[in-house]
């Protein structure tokens, strides 16, 4: 567990290291200033109440050649010289005061290697954050449309959260204690080798129970943050349904299927926290169980004849030892921690170690504009493996022309045109943008010929203004009106209460169908593509709406080369080809009149929206 920590951490601290090296200063800073602290109380013991009688004489000695009884008999010695020069009240206040600043500046040391730890643990969790998002925005469409988005949202915010809450909490403590637990035993030693070893045999009987607990933890963390995920996907599905789910009368059996996952989860989460709970009892009563045994071993040393050890020093010696109890508390809390952010983390690392097929060539074509013809050469695509999509299509569109898909729902236009700006790669065949294959340039120089209206006109939740210069970040106020208005956008733009500084609201919630279509259509003007792609742009909307958007659309592909979904066979009668598709075949093609003529498919389509 501490190998796969350890391994998570050398991903990010890097631009952090000098919060690192400060922390391990100050922390070693504040133990030794605390061990010198208690020493304090031994001299002040043993003199001023008269446990010790020696009269002792200072010691001349050289800093290379000092040891530890030198230094011990010449602290005694000024004790006793205080002692005899200001008497024993004095100088245990002096010895007091002593204890207090060296108190004052132990607990500095704490506080600033704390405080020089938040911008690490802060950067870390924020750094992660980063990492993941970009990664999202960078992953193939066929990622979202396999996993659940509100799992994705969870291990997105919960996971990271957790992470937070456990994982950088943790780094603190297993740089804090470790050097608390060396500082304390290097003191030991010292005191006392024989009931340090006898210690030493005791720890690891500690440490296996309580990391038998912590083994488990892992897996309860895991399977909480999964029904966690399970919440926020059932919670971001009836935001999006709330429309059905009151239409078709669900709202209690959505209630009772939101009742039952939130109770898995609430029983994951007892399980979790019981456990996690365990971790300060059961440290509290291996501590307490250590410390009487040392007592025991201890007493048994110092009543024999020849004791290695004074009543005085055993004293410190316990002080010593029990102040490693909350080190080794922290240190329990911190392996009780660790597995729950590593489960989080496996959950995160899910999205970050998510292959990318879509990717730039090591050594990509130039592609700075379109000039001659966009072709598809024989190309095939599935999903699922032996499961094609699409079956060797042949489509040439010459720079400037209109090329319409139209079939049954199913038949593999939207793939198609997807294929375009590589949302997918195809299985087979090619596809060329004046002669080049499109996996041979880079993604950039691609998309940024290609402009997109769907179905669906994605909106965000900000002002008309930046919504339509999404892509174009940089366009004047005049560029913006003039693709309004091109669009058929500007009026109602002005009329909202701010005009272009007017919020839309979420996914453009505050508009008609026609006005969130009419904006997508003006970003697409403001990009000016020279390829567009049109994405059944009028199926949803009435026929007021069709007709201002259908003006804009006309406008918009003007001298452009565009590729054109149908739903409504009558907006794409003056295409200059139209290719029906069946079941991923191309299996008529021409305009209209010629396919007309032909009394196919086509014509069968036409005459069913003719009824209709």
């Amino acid at each position: 567990m501490l190998k796969q920590f350890f391994a998570l951490l050398s991903r990010y601290i890097r631009p952090y290291r000098k919060h690192l090296v400060w922390a391990v200063v100050l922390n070693f800073v504040s133990q030794w200033l605390n061990v010198f602290s208690f020493a304090t109380l031994v001299p002040i013991l043993n003199l001023l109440f008269k446990i010790d009688t020696t009269n002792y004489s200072y010691i001349d000695f050289e800093w290379s050649d000092v040891d530890k009884d030198i230094l011990i008999n010449n602290a005694y010695y000024y004790v006793q010289q205080v002692v005899f020069h200001y008497g024993e009240f004095l100088t245990l206040l002096i010895m007091g005061g002593v204890l207090i600043v060296m108190t004052a500046l132990k607990t500095a040391g704490y506080f600033g290697s704390a405080a020089v730890m938040v911008p690490l643990r802060t950067g870390i969790v924020k750094d992660i954050r980063v990492e993941v998002y970009d990664k999202v925005l960078h992953l193939p469409l066929s990622f979202f449309s396999e996993e659940r988005k509100g799992d994705i949202m969870a291990r997105m915010s919960a996971d990271v959260q957790a992470v937070e809450n456990s994982l950088t909490s943790s780094l603190d403590m297993l740089i804090r204690n470790p050097i608390a637990i060396i500082v304390c035993f290097i003191t030991l030693f010292s005191v006392s080798w024989q009931l340090t070893l006898f210690v030493l045999i005791v720890i690891p009987i500690v440490g296996w129970g309580m990391g038998s607990v912590s083994r488990k933890l892992k897996r309860s963390s895991a399977h909480v943050q999964g029904a966690w995920g399970d919440i926020v996907a059932q919670l971001d599905e009836t935001l999006g349904g709330l429309r059905i789910i009151k239409a078709f009368l669900a709202e209690k059996r959505m209630l009772k299927r939101f009742a039952d996952t939130n109770d898995g989860f609430r029983i994951a989460t007892n399980s979790m926290v019981i456990r996690q709970s365990s971790a300060h009892p059961m440290s509290e009563f291996m501590g307490t169980c250590m410390i009487v045994m040392v007592l025991w071993f201890g007493g048994y040393l110092i009543l024999q004849d020849k004791s290695p050890i004074d009543a005085s020093m055993f004293i410190f010696y316990m002080v010593i030892l029990y102040s490693i109890i909350n080190p080794f508390k922290d240190l329990s809390k911190a392996f009780y921690n660790i597995p729950i952010g590593m489960a989080s983390m496996e959950r995160i690392d899910f999205i970050l170690k998510a292959e990318n097929p879509i990717k730039d060539p090591e050594n990509p074509k130039a592609l700075q504009q379109f000039d001659a013809e966009l072709e598809f050469r024989d190309v095939s695509f599935a999903y699922t493996q032996g499961r094609d999509v699409l079956k060797h299509i042949n489509i040439k569109v010459p720079k400037g022309k209109t090329i319409a898909l139209v079939g049954q729902s199913g038949s593999g236009k939207s793939t198609l045109v997807d294929l375009i700006p590589r949302f997918h790669d195809v299985n087979e065949g090619a596809i060329l943008l004046d002669g080049k294959n499109i996996k041979d340039v880079t993604l950039t120089d691609l998309r940024q010929l290609i402009g997109n209206v769907n179905q669906e006109a994605i909106l965000f939740n900000d002002t008309f203004y930046n919504n339509i210069t999404f892509g174009c970040p940089g366009a004047t106020m005049e560029q913006v009106v003039e693709a309004a208005k091109i669009a058929n956008a500007h009026d109602f733009i002005m009329e909202s209460e701010r005009g272009y500084d007017t919020m839309i609201g979420d996914r453009g919630g505050r508009l008609s169908g026609g006005q969130r279509q009419r904006i997508s259509i003006a970003r697409a003007i403001l990009k000016n593509p020279p390829i567009l792609i049109l994405d059944e742009a009028t199926s949803a909307l009435d026929t007021e709406s069709e007709r201002l958007v259908q003006e804009a659309l006309e406008r918009l592909m003007k001298s452009r080369t565009t590729i054109a979904i149908a739903h409504r066979l009558s907006t794409i009668k003056h295409a200059d080809e139209i290719c029906v598709m069946l079941e991923g075949e191309i299996v008529e093609r021409g305009t209209h009149d010629e396919l007309i003529e032909r009394n196919g498919y086509y014509k069968k389509l036409t005459e069913m929206q003719s009824v209709n």
